[in-house]
């Protein structure tokens, strides 16, 4: 790895609690509810932190939620507001996980950490349902396609919003939006350092040779993202396989969908909150089923 890009990303790592502030003015619903009770879970790659959003107590469905940051910035509170949101309102206990992210590791190690954790979740008999924003929406693709295939558990729903889906690509200098060029292959060069990886289907989900036998999605791309090609095929991939796939695009904005449109934020997220909601209440959970002391054990006594 290029020392330039090390410093590069350890400096966006470490100033991300300062400078990340999307969502905050989207704070409707759930800022009543305590602070997140903070547990870690086992995975392949070690202990992995996750914060516990929960509206009520008793067994519930359980969504998993992945945070954005181009898998460099490992700072799920930046989407605190989000899993207040859903946890009030779709009535589930929301999981944001606290994957690992470059320089410290490289390609699989947060698909596969996400992965452990919803499944370990699932294990533990709760409906478990998946999402995520930007490259958290990638990893929620990759988790499905991991489930699948390993037969490890079935994900409810799956939630993608603003996915990143296509790693092999490689960006296009004058790529309008957002999300420059520089900055998509910096996360190439320092996560997916391998170019021949950048095609497997856990690291691009639209890649993948059969989508089919996978959870229902709800996608969410933007008009002006740079991203919006990879989010509309992926959305039409998986109905031709006969999966229910609900897609909406919100016109004229870019990355940042929900916070350049509040007023048609407020849709969209109660459209998505319910979406988790049915799937949760479809999905049932296993009787006697309860959060197990293992993955109950806080972060500070790990």
């Amino acid at each position: 790895m290029r020392l330039a890009d090390r410093l590069r990303v350890e400096a966006m790592r470490a100033s991300a609690r300062f400078t990340v502030r999307y969502g905050e003015h989207l704070r409707l619903a759930g800022s009543e509810l305590p602070s997140p009770e903070r547990i870690t879970v086992r995975t392949r790659h070690g202990k992995v932190p996750v914060r516990l959003y929960r509206p009520a107590p008793g067994a519930l469905p359980v969504h998993v939620h992945f945070h954005g940051g181009a898998f460099l910035m490992r700072y799920p509170a930046m989407d605190d507001w989000w899993c207040r949101y859903v946890a009030a309102t779709a009535g589930v206990v929301v999981a944001n996980v606290d994957f690992e992210v470059a320089p410290r590791v490289a390609y699989p190690v947060a698909q596969h950490q996400c992965h452990d954790v919803a499944a370990a979740l699932a294990a533990d008999g709760a409906a478990v349902s998946v999402g995520g924003f930007s490259s958290g929406g990638g990893l929620a693709a990759s988790v499905a396609l991991q489930a699948r295939d390993a037969g490890s558990f079935t994900p409810t729903l799956q939630v993608l919003g603003v996915p990143a889906l296509d790693l092999a690509a490689e960006p296009r200098d004058g790529d309008p939006g957002m999300i420059s060029p520089s900055l998509r292959r910096l996360v190439r060069r320092t996560y997916f350092p391998d170019p021949a990886t950048r095609r497997e289907p856990c690291a691009s989900p639209l890649l993948a040779p059969d989508l089919s036998g996978l959870p229902p999605a709800v996608v969410l791309t933007a008009e002006r993202d740079v991203l919006r090609a990879e989010g509309d095929a992926y959305a039409e991939r998986p109905r031709e396989a006969g999966v229910r796939v609900v897609h909406d695009t919100t016109p004229g904005v870019d990355h940042y969908f929900l916070t350049e449109d509040p007023v048609r934020a407020r849709t969209t997220m109660a459209m998505v909150a319910e979406e988790i909601r049915r799937a949760g209440q479809a999905g049932g959970r296993r009787p006697g089923s309860r959060t197990s002391r293992a993955t109950r054990r806080s972060i500070a006594d790990a």
